[in-house]
Parts: structure tokens; sequence; C-alpha cells
């Protein structure tokens, strides 16, 4: 059963709790969204406080996707860019689908349900996003029609010994 996705979302206890689990369900897979496990709900809400701070004020939007059962499945959290030379892109971050989920199209569902809403958002002209390297994801956003522009060897450092590229990709929407 596919996803049904939801833009701006109510932010209430039951969604944020949703993200939360997910976020460190994700996180704990060996998922690329921020930390390295293991991680626990409490140290990733001070993430997604942010997250729904910049969303009060309007620089960020949210594209979450619902399972059959009604759980959070999957986000996508828009960025909007303040730079007046820049306003005609945006940033997709901390693009997830829960692991019990992978496998079956959903994050192809997730990116395409981000860009369908990224061209209505108006001037919108790409989507960016980094991701991190050594995990096959530009393999996979590339499968999605997302371009690598970009790469910043070992960049990320998820641990002492082992640092990773942080690749930039890009969507353009023309």
């Amino acid at each position: 059963m596919a996803l049904t996705f939801t833009l701006d979302p109510a932010v209430d206890p039951a969604l944020r709790d949703g993200i939360l689990d997910l976020w460190t369900d994700v996180s704990n897979a060996g998922g690329s969204v921020g930390f390295v496990p293991p991680v626990t709900r409490e140290a990733i809400r001070p993430e997604l406080i942010k997250h729904f701070a910049a969303m009060a004020e309007g620089r960020t939007r949210l594209l979450v996707g619902h399972d059959a059962d009604g759980r959070v499945a999957a986000t996508a959290f828009f960025t909007f860019n303040t730079h007046r030379l820049m306003t005609h892109w945006v940033w997709l971050y901390t693009v997830m689908v829960h692991p019990r989920h992978q496998g079956k199209g959903y994050g192809r569902d997730l990116l395409a349900a981000a860009e369908g809403a990224a061209r209505d958002f108006g001037g919108i002209r790409a989507i960016r996003l980094t991701c991190r390297g050594g995990e096959g994801l530009e393999r996979f956003y590339g499968s999605c029609g997302y371009k690598e522009v970009g790469r910043i060897p070992d960049a990320i450092r998820v641990a002492d010994d082992d640092f990773r590229d942080d690749v930039i990709m890009l969507l353009p929407l023309d």
C-alpha cells in the first residue's frame, strides 16, 4: 500500500513523536540523517525543535508520509533560501523513510511528492540536497533525476577514523 503524503501538516504531539521515532529508527539503522548510531530520541529532539521553529517562522516546510496504519513513515523538510540571489531553489533536508518500509519504493514516492510540492511553491526552479558519500545515496538520488554537482572530500566525520564525502545533488525543475 502506498504512503499518504501531506505538506504542512498540523504539528501535534502525535506528529512530533512520530517524527522522533522515525528519525531515531532511521539513524539507528545506519541512515545518513545527521546522527550516527546509537542515538536516542532525546539526542534528536533539539534538532527536531529547530526544524519546527523554522517552520513556525516560515523558513521551512514539512512533507510527511503516513503508512496505512497512520504512522509517520517518511519525511522531508524544505528550507527556503533567504539570500535574494538564491530564492529560486530550495534545500531538501532530513529525507527519511522508516527502515520497515525500505525496498517498497517509498523513497522514490517521497522524492516525487517533494518534487511536486516544490513545483507548486512558485518561483522555485530546483531542489538541492546533500548526502553522505560511501552509502550509495548518490546513486539512489541520481536514479530519481538528481545530478551530482559537487563533492567535498572527507567533509563528514562519522567516527574518529571514518570520514565521508559531502555530496551535493541538484534536481532542476525547469
